[in-house]
């Protein structure tokens, strides 16, 4: 059960001070978060379910390490974006390092997680955010899906907060071209684009 009274800096605190069952309200907390990241990104439900656990191991091996700065969300998302990589890297033809810039998720390899949108806008929307960079899809996911701030998305990616904004710019740009390539009908882009924030709420909802 989750103690809304209790904030994760404090929970995270009796963590470290030995607190257990702390620590389970925190995974908790974030379970569903960390599961969200992941679903966009990677081949299937076991491996964004190994992923999500490999992030709470090392946030548990390394308890301690966070000192409080920022959130505890987003050091927690620093963690997945690093889990995230090494997997994409590892299914890589000679595990070679991706390059977050210009490497899209759909061309890495993984097929997505099954998700299947309740509109032709919110699978389109979906599709389109994998096309793009990954870099790029990383700040609009953290921002849409996660309510992350400006100031948590560059904690978690380890950014400056000026990179997030410009980056969140190019990142809304790259993916009107990439439904705009994908979308077919001329109503059916329109309707993505007005309805933008409301069908990634939606979207939010539906991966849980």
């Amino acid at each position: 059960m989750d103690h809304p009274d209790r904030d994760d800096d404090e929970l995270y605190r009796a963590w470290v001070g030995g607190d257990a069952a702390a620590g389970g309200i925190l995974v908790d907390r974030h379970l569903r978060k960390l599961a969200r990241f992941f679903a966009n990104k990677v081949g299937s439900p076991s491996d964004a379910e190994e992923l999500v656990g490999q992030s709470f191991e090392i946030c548990a091996r390394k308890l301690g390490d966070w000192n409080g700065s920022g959130t505890f969300r987003s050091y927690l998302f620093g963690i997945a974006h690093n889990v995230l990589r090494n997997y994409l890297r590892s299914k890589r033809r000679g595990g070679r390092e991706i390059d977050p810039a210009t490497d899209a998720i759909a061309a890495l390899g993984p097929s997505p997680v099954t998700i299947v949108g309740e509109h032709r806008e919110q699978r389109l929307l979906l599709e389109g955010l994998r096309q793009i960079p990954l870099e790029y899809q990383l700040v609009l996911e953290m921002a849409y899906f996660e309510d992350l701030s400006r100031a948590e998305i560059a904690e978690a990616l380890g950014i400056p907060a000026g990179t997030v904004a410009s980056r969140t710019r190019r990142a809304h740009e790259l993916l009107t071209e990439a439904l705009t390539r994908l979308a077919g009908a001329p109503e059916l882009l329109r309707s993505t684009l007005h309805g933008l924030d409301d069908w990634a709420q939606a979207l939010r909802a539906r991966l849980g």
